[in-house]
């Protein structure tokens, strides 16, 4: 396993093409998989456009960057995922989507192959449980925006083997992250944390306590964040954060972690924060 060349990369969105930009300028050759081409060519211009920005900060030359973008191979077709040796799971944030994806990997994968998912809340050690490999199932929740974020939290599930532990550390290392162990808890760390202060942020908005600018300011100024949670809620949208609350309640069984009402009509509006250009701020 320490001599991983390929790995496949299931989604082209945001986290999906952070992965394969990041697994690419490592000297991996990447297999990048989505269901839709326009997602994929659009994956692949944002992987263009960030290497660009690192060419222009000297972090890449030109040749290094042409040479990472040849290996990043575009198909949507799963059966092109079959060379890769490690395949990192990067789509919606619904147990019901990923763990249909791990059962077509895990009928159409050699027997040696991992499979990671970079979900931010759902359990590893159930994703596992729908698949023939167990051992060789584990979280690798990178962190947006991928090229840059150091943290990779690697989750370990109730049957993860130590080889695949010690290989998946090893290919967060290579491709210049610091991985993190935790293990399978709802939410893991970060979201377990984050997540409930998004949500009060919310319900402070929500009960007229402050304006989001207002409640923004409080922590970026008072606690010392580079942006303030509702900001930061919009960056990672506002869906998700929604998505990532109910599964904490269900997981956690508590109320308290049900998401704040405000944040689900938001949602049901088609507000979501950047991607949508709406969200607790109006995005041009």
């Amino acid at each position: 396993m320490a001599g991983i060349r390929t790995i496949g990369v299931i989604g082209a969105g945001t986290m999906g093409n952070g992965i394969a930009h990041v697994s690419a300028r490592a000297g991996l050759r990447v297999l990048l998989y989505d269901v839709d081409n326009t997602a994929l060519y659009r994956g692949l211009d944002t992987i263009r456009a960030n290497m660009a920005r690192e060419v222009a900060k000297q972090k890449l030359t030109v040749e290094e960057a042409e040479e990472a973008r040849s290996r990043i191979v575009l198909t949507t077709s799963l059966d092109d995922l079959v060379p890769a040796e490690l395949v990192i799971e990067a789509a919606t944030e619904r147990f019901a989507v990923k763990s249909e994806i791990f059962r077509g990997l895990d009928r159409l994968l050699p027997a040696g192959a991992v499979l990671a998912s970079n979900t931010s809340s759902i359990s590893i050690t159930k994703l596992a449980a729908v698949t023939k490999r167990p051992g060789q199932v584990i979280g690798m929740h990178f962190f947006n925006p991928v090229p840059v974020m150091q943290l990779v939290e690697v989750i370990r599930g109730l049957q993860t083997t130590q080889e695949t532990l010690d290989m998946v550390h090893a290919l967060a290392v290579r491709l210049g992250k610091t991985p993190v162990e935790v293990n399978d808890a709802a939410g893991f760390v970060s979201n377990r944390v984050l997540m409930p202060l998004i949500n009060e942020a919310a319900y402070a908005v929500m009960e007229g306590v402050a304006t989001a600018e207002a409640v923004d300011k409080v922590f970026v100024l008072g606690m010392a964040h580079p942006m303030g949670p509702l900001t930061l809620a919009d960056f990672i949208g506002l869906d998700v954060c929604v998505d990532i609350m109910r599964v904490l309640a269900e997981g956690l069984g508590d109320p308290k972690y049900n998401p704040c009402p405000l944040l689900v009509r938001m949602v049901d509006a088609g507000w979501l924060g950047r991607k949508s250009r709406r969200g607790f701020y109006t995005y041009s």
